[in-house]
């Protein structure tokens, strides 16, 4: 591995922190982040995904941070691609740099390389899409759950495009999606280490429903109203989004929408840590361990902190 080429990872569920953490890391190693969050790259998806505070946009260089548009369409390809672009141009000036998020597939397309999938039938895309427009993504959903339940326990279960690419992939070839993950790969040339932030399961849902309420209380609703003329689109259908469209086509009360979310959001919750936890090279830590994190990028690394 290039040891001027260090790629410090930061994962873990959503609301344990990995933002305000890294933030304080990369500023004092005047350094760099990426993030790997699949949804806040979306310049018009603002309240509802959490994104960076401007004092922590002004204290680090945040990438993919409001870069695309909901009408962009921008895959886990994009993003590896992009990435490695760019961190190619930050290498060049400094030999740390950090990507952090949620979104597993995100920071595994950038830190192990890309699956290389098989090429299934187009019609049986043309099928599933069909599929979706008359009984919704949780029936596809559904159907994934019973051909690759393994898949089914860690895809975002609001994304049509995951699902529908899982599900070509199990009815073109008949064996399961995740039988192709982590097969044949040309993994980057970095040197990497990877944190991963846990608390309190009571504590963590504590944050969560805390957030909704903060998002709530900091104009989500009027967000989410003001793009309900692309609630088709699937950059809209996730968790947050969702479910108060649901409320204005009248499926759902203010009330009912607000409470799920903050169950579909626990559930994302499960399902990340589920996604990381299958890591052995993440070592766990709790945000407030600072020192014992630096300590631990030094040893890993082999190199020394400029703190």
């Amino acid at each position: 591995m290039a040891p001027d080429r260090n790629l410090i990872v930061i994962v873990g569920p959503t609301a344990v922190g990995k933002t305000a953490l890294a933030t304080s890391l990369a500023r004092v190693m005047n350094s760099e982040i990426l993030s790997a969050d699949s949804r806040q790259v979306y310049k018009e998806l603002n309240v509802g995904t959490s994104k960076p505070t401007l004092d922590e946009m002004r204290q680090v260089v945040h990438h993919f941070v409001s870069t695309h548009s909901i009408r962009d369409r921008f895959t886990v390809f994009d993003f590896a691609r992009e990435s490695h672009e760019l961190l190619s141009r930050i290498y060049q000036k400094m030999t740390v740099a950090f990507l952090v998020g949620g979104s597993g597939l995100f920071v595994d397309a950038v830190v192990n390389g890309m699956d290389e999938l098989p090429d299934v039938a187009g019609d049986i895309r043309e099928d599933l899409n069909k599929q979706m427009q008359q009984g919704g993504v949780e029936m596809l959903f559904a159907k994934l759950s019973k051909l690759d339940p393994d898949y089914a326990e860690v895809v975002d279960e609001k994304n049509p495009r995951r699902i529908i690419r899982a599900l070509e992939v199990c009815l073109g070839t008949g064996k399961p999606f995740s039988s192709f993950l982590g097969q044949s790969r040309n993994k980057p040339d970095y040197e990497v280490c990877k944190i991963g932030l846990e608390i309190p399961r009571d504590t963590l849902y504590e944050r969560i429903n805390e957030r909704v309420d903060k998002m709530v209380g900091e104009g989500l609703v009027e967000e989410v109203r003001g793009l309900s003329t692309y609630r088709e689109l699937t950059s809209l259908r996730t968790v947050g989004y969702q479910e108060i469209l649901e409320h204005f086509q009248g499926i759902l009360t203010l009330d009912e929408a607000i409470e799920k979310i903050k169950r579909n959001t626990r559930r994302y919750a499960k399902r990340q840590l589920t996604w990381f936890k299958r890591d052995d090279q993440i070592a766990w830590f709790q945000p407030h361990q600072e020192d014992l994190i630096r300590k631990h990028i030094e040893n890993s690394l082999d190199i020394i902190l400029n703190i």
